[in-house]
């Protein structure tokens, strides 16, 4: 059963490369497959499929039309063209704009509310919009581990290994993980002006936007309130963030409605959202569930623990760049929540701190998704997002800028980590 479910993932991935305007169908037809032959029994497609990522960007979702009608994502378009001397300049900002939100918010979310504007950025400025959303995507992706409170799988890690707030900036007197972090993203800089250095066309922010509807915006940062607040609340349901963003995108809809009774304003709203997405990901879900089930990801785990043996250096460079190569195809929350136990035995009997080897693992984990418009659920809302625009992005047009971006922000969080924590 094992080797069915893998030559049927390789399958999926196969197809998804080849068929971009049918990754939805082919995930799903997939995952049905898996439940069909019992790879993933029936009773656990329930708790496979992850709500609160999908609630989260249904909710924002709800939101992102009338956000944009606003013209608020237009002003800001303004704003950020009044600062940059050019367009490779505004890739640049809006990169790092994003890697900031990201920081203290889930990624996902990150990616709906910053795309609108990028968005806004490429109309005004008549250029494809396609290197700009994958840039936010991936700065999205890079910033999640830098605090407790960025991603899940940072979550997890301070739950296992009893960190707070202040351990990913400093512990055990030395600095924490949000600096290996931020240093890759310091070097994805020169990288982006690498990768679009021919975007040098001079920018115009002479024209001012009015701001015709604030409310969207108001629910827009009450999201971002609301997200932060509940990732300091404690042993809080997994459900939450997905809850929040759903009661702010429902409340949103209605006060419009209120306010213009407009049926099919709200009609088109909804015809408008984002299935293809959400399809996608429900199908990737259960399948990622079902090679989880007949232990895949187990023996990925166990074969990176005894390559490494007991020599430090070795079981670390395995560790980090083994997590990348594994989660641009494999959901990192299981991955993760595999390794952390395998980690801590590993270390426990090489009688070594087991940080340095859980930084590592959250790193590449984190960064490994960049590599695959599939690899996370940001990329393929980012992806879903320019589908509706009219632009289909295939994985070499990803890849060309999620490797680049990997590598480089791996690279200097790996030997920032080797060097104060070996």
């Amino acid at each position: 059963m094992k080797i069915v479910a893998i030559v049927l993932f390789i399958v999926m991935y196969v197809l998804l490369i080849a068929l971009p305007k049918r990754r939805a169908v082919t995930a799903l037809i997939t995952a049905g497959i898996f439940l069909v032959t019992g790879i993933l029994p029936f009773a656990k497609l329930p708790t496979a499929i992850d709500w609160n990522v999908l609630l989260m960007i249904l909710g924002t979702l709800l939101l992102v039309d009338y956000f944009i009608e606003s013209k608020m994502p237009n002003l800001i378009a303004d704003k950020l063209l009044a600062i940059a001397p050019n367009v490779m300049w505004v890739t640049i900002l809006m990169s790092l704009f994003s890697g900031i939100i990201s920081a203290f918010i889930d990624n996902v979310a990150t990616l709906l509310m910053v795309a609108p504007v990028g968005l806004a950025v490429c109309k005004k400025l008549k250029i494809n919009p396609v290197p700009m959303i994958i840039s936010i995507a991936v700065s999205s992706n890079l910033q999640g581990a830098a605090t407790l409170v960025g991603d899940t799988t940072s979550i997890m890690l301070a739950s296992y290994a009893s960190m707070d707030f202040n351990d990913f900036f400093w512990m055990n007197g030395r600095p924490g993980i949000f600096f290996a972090v931020e240093l890759g993203a310091l070097v994805t800089v020169p990288i982006m002006m690498v990768l679009f250095r021919k975007d040098r066309e001079p920018v115009d922010s002479t024209e001012k936007t009015v701001v015709t509807d604030l409310v969207p915006t108001i629910m827009m940062l009450a999201h971002v309130v609301f997200l932060v607040i509940a990732s300091f609340i404690p042993e809080k349901p997994e459900i939450t963030n997905g809850v929040i963003c759903m009661a702010c995108g429902i409340i949103g809809i209605l006060w419009e409605y209120a306010k213009d009774r407009d049926k099919d304003r709200v009609v088109r709203v909804l015809k408008n959202l984002d299935y293809d997405t959400m399809l996608l990901l429900t199908g990737l879900f259960a399948v990622i569930a079902g090679i989880t089930e007949v232990g895949v990801i187990d023996d990925l785990a166990a074969l990176i623990a005894s390559v490494g043996g007991t020599n430090t250096f070795l079981l670390f460079t395995i560790v980090v760049w083994g997590s990348v190569l594994i989660s641009a195809f494999i959901d990192n929350i299981p991955y993760v929540a595999t390794m952390l136990p395998v980690l801590q035995g590993v270390t426990l009997a090489m009688g070594v701190e087991p940080y340095l080897l859980y930084f590592g693992l959250l790193c590449g984990a984190t960064l490994g998704g960049n590599i695959t418009p599939v690899g996370a659920s940001c990329n393929i809302a980012g992806v879903g997002m320019l589908r509706k625009e009219g632009y289909e992005v295939s994985f070499r047009d990803f890849a060309r800028i999620g490797i680049p971006f990997t590598l480089a922000a791996v690279i200097s969080a790996y030997v920032f980590l080797w060097v104060f924590w070996r």
